[in-house]
């Protein structure tokens, strides 16, 4: 049916987001990949890490969203290049609570100060304003999915 369709790709929001997401972050990935080694979920972990301090792995997932088995496998990864250390809970065996190591805070600040660059090249075309609109527009499709909250599929 090539041809047929007028659903069009290039406008659909989920499409867009995307691309824009994964168009925006290339550059900024060849830092933290090249200095550090480090995948995305890893970089994730290491800030949330670095401006939250202690945290759990459940904790980190949750407010990053990212599933369990990510987080674990970016821990462990951390761990070995001994950017985060492990200290098991007294009250729950079961959990761990994450802390960032002295080369952690380190690679974390290195990368900050990247990342407050890149953010600013990324929004300089743009307003003041709009660069405003933009973050609390795509902060509220973080949180409820869209304007209204109610972007659920119906089949």
């Amino acid at each position: 049916m090539h041809g047929e369709s007028d659903f069009d790709l290039q406008a659909f929001l989920p499409y867009l987001l995307n691309q824009a997401a994964e168009r925006s972050s290339l550059d900024f990935q060849k830092i933290y990949k090249g200095r550090y080694g480090m995948l995305r979920t890893e970089w994730r972990v290491l800030f949330h890490l670095g401006i939250y301090g202690a945290l759990t792995a459940k904790e980190i997932g949750a407010r990053a969203q990212i599933h369990k088995t990510k987080v674990s496998r970016a821990v462990a990864r951390l761990q070995e290049r001994r950017f985060l250390q492990r200290v098991r809970d007294t009250g729950d065996r079961r959990s761990e609570h994450l802390s960032l190591t002295a080369a952690g805070a380190a690679a974390y600040r290195d990368l900050r100060a990247v990342a407050q660059r890149y953010d600013a090249e990324l929004t300089a075309g743009f307003s003041a304003g709009e660069t405003e609109m933009l973050r609390r527009l795509l902060r509220r499709l973080a949180a409820e999915g869209g304007p209204t909250g109610a972007a659920r599929i119906r089949t």
